[in-house]
């Protein structure tokens, strides 16, 4: 049926062509039209595709806080047992980033453009991160070693800022995978001694291995702690510690040839006299340690340190109490504020890397040891005023 427009807009037609009617049909696309065609599908396709690939950037976002001082799926996240502790109001966050891409993949151009947009999050060069050998699973497991570092470090800085004992081993807190001690050491596994010499320190174990030949076998004697079956009324065992003898041989090591190496990594554990246990899951780095620190110490102290403020920080932390700076400062204080803090505790490294970058609302205070900390949450739970950057008027 042939179709015109008629004056007023509508479609007249006629069931069959009259004189004087034009009747038209579809012409059928030259060769030209189907080459243009087809390369406009074929560019739209690889743009697509281009659009979605992972890019060599890793995204950093604002992630979760955690109340170290509160509950986590109902289990403490600092939890003291056999020994006396006291209640605590308010909050005491510690601050996280989520990474995106790099070893583990996923990030595409959409991702990192719409980051770029997003004045929360950074976008960075995966080589400015990480080495370009190195698979997520390292990374996992090398995140999990600092982790699990930073919370030993919390124990014996807030056990030495409130002069209490603390005891000291030597452990291994990373097992490379693809190396001679794959399958054989656990994480946390105690190093007693090495070829029969007792072990006091890293150091000794590294001169153990180092200072004989690649191919040296070497006897261990490790501590490690073993999962028990559930008691009679369902509650889990407390574990059990066995003492183990572990043969390994020294391999030559891929990424410093000529130099043995077994494919762990040692430190040194501390501990007090009464079970300490932090039980966040999935979350790694080094950057817990210090308000860890404070929340041990606000548990095992009648004074409540945060007196019902919401305190949030990130930091690293020695031993002895010693500050240091840590990743992702802007977004850990985006994520901060976000969660409801109105106190963050920073590394003072990072004062001029914060400026401009502090959302309103919240009050920023820089410390470089445990006890500055302390002094600054209760001088702001008391309503006094608490050290802040400098500002450079230059």
């Amino acid at each position: 049926m042939a179709a015109t427009p008629d004056d007023s807009g509508g479609v007249t037609g006629s069931a069959h062509p009259q004189e004087g009617d034009q009747v038209t049909g579809r012409r059928r696309p030259s060769r030209r039209g189907w080459m243009l065609l087809i390369s406009g599908a074929t560019t739209a396709a690889l743009l697509v595709l281009a659009l979605l690939l992972p890019v060599p950037f890793v995204k950093m976002a604002p992630g979760p806080t955690f109340n170290v001082i509160g509950a986590q799926d109902g289990q403490d996240v600092i939890l003291i047992e056999d020994t006396t502790t006291y209640p605590v109001t308010g909050a005491l966050d510690m601050t996280t980033v989520l990474e995106s891409g790099g070893p583990r993949g996923g990030l595409t151009f959409v991702d990192a453009l719409a980051s770029w947009l997003d004045p929360s999050d950074a976008v960075v060069p995966r080589e400015l991160l990480f080495p370009d050998d190195i698979t997520g699973e390292e990374v996992r497991s090398r995140q999990a070693a600092l982790f699990s570092t930073s919370g030993s470090n919390a124990i014996a800085a807030a056990l030495n800022h409130l002069d209490l004992p603390v005891r000291t081993s030597v452990v291994v807190n990373a097992v490379y995978e693809g190396t001679p001690a794959s399958g054989l050491f656990q994480t946390r596994d105690e190093i007693v001694a090495v070829n029969g010499q007792p072990v006091q320190a890293p150091s000794d174990v590294v001169d153990a291995v180092r200072n004989q030949p690649i191919g040296t076998v070497l006897e261990f004697t490790v501590r490690r702690a073993v999962e028990e079956e559930s008691t009679e009324d369902g509650e889990a065992a407390e574990p059990a510690v066995e003492e183990l003898s572990v043969t390994i041989t020294s391999a030559d090591n891929p990424d410093d040839p000529g130099v043995p190496y077994l494919g762990i990594g040692v430190g040194e554990l501390y501990a007090a006299d009464f079970p300490i246990t932090f039980t966040l899951e999935d979350v790694g780095g080094p950057s817990a340690g210090l308000t860890f620190a404070m929340g041990i110490v606000d548990k095992l102290t009648p004074i409540d340190l945060t007196a019902g403020q919401h305190v949030a920080g990130s930091g690293t932390i020695t031993p002895t109490g010693e500050v240091g700076p840590i990743g992702g400062i802007r977004q850990k204080l985006a994520g901060a504020r976000e969660a409801g803090a109105t106190l963050f505790l920073m590394p003072v490294e990072h004062c001029a890397e914060s400026e401009g970058h502090i959302p309103d609302g919240l009050t920023v205070t820089p410390v470089a040891t445990l006890s500055e900390a302390i002094s600054a949450v209760e001088a702001f739970a008391a309503g006094a005023p608490v050290p802040t950057c400098p500002v450079d008027s230059a």
